[in-house]
């Protein structure tokens, strides 16, 4: 038997990204015996994110400041926007270091079986950055399901009247991967995205 308060955790641990309800329960049993140490900062930590962190209006990103510290920094290109579907996309760019330019999260993709359209995403304020001017590129890094090559072509037919180059990320054969192990899709994409040696 376990307490109601302790349910009530391991119910709202569980759905989280990852953790079922096993392993909501070991969690909970680890936040318990390690209270001081582990549990309390914790806590500490998600009232203080829950309390600082906003939502940058020019690009989504989260941050303590709006605009958020990636569209204030004056290192980045200005020129680029690299448009993701979500914030973790934004932060895995980030994280490989690969990207100076700047983002724009959409907040998903279009998907008529879950009845997300564009009046669902945050497109007319890419549309809207594009056409004050400045920008040269928009790289739409939108992931390869059906729902997000259908919203890169939505997002290329939108900003075709722009004049603005619009490209996309690669597909294909990942560093280090092995032909035998990949899926057909990604076969196939590989195959048509070749190019010369």
């Amino acid at each position: 038997m376990v307490s109601a308060e302790i349910e009530i955790l391991i119910t709202l641990l569980a759905k989280l990204p990852g953790l079922g309800p096993r392993s909501a329960r070991r969690a909970v049993l680890h936040l318990i015996k390690r209270r001081e140490s582990l549990a309390q900062p914790l806590t500490k930590a998600m009232g203080d994110v829950l309390e600082n962190i906003l939502t940058c209006s020019a690009c989504g990103n989260l941050d303590t400041q709006d605009p958020c510290q990636l569209c204030t920094d004056p290192k980045r290109d200005a020129t680029l926007i690299c448009v993701v579907e979500d914030v973790a996309d934004l932060w895995a760019l980030e994280r490989a270091k690969v990207f100076q330019g700047h983002y724009h999260v959409l907040g998903g993709t279009l998907s008529a079986l879950d009845g997300v359209g564009p009046e669902d995403l945050n497109i007319p304020g890419l549309i809207d950055r594009v056409g004050n001017g400045g920008i040269k590129e928009v790289i739409l890094a939108t992931s390869a399901t059906v729902d997000g090559q259908t919203t890169a072509h939505y997002l290329c037919d939108r900003l075709a009247s722009t004049g603005v180059q619009v490209t996309e990320l690669a597909h294909g054969v990942p560093v280090g991967g092995e032909l035998d192990y990949l899926d057909d899709g990604t076969l196939g994409a590989a195959l048509k995205a070749r190019q010369p040696v």
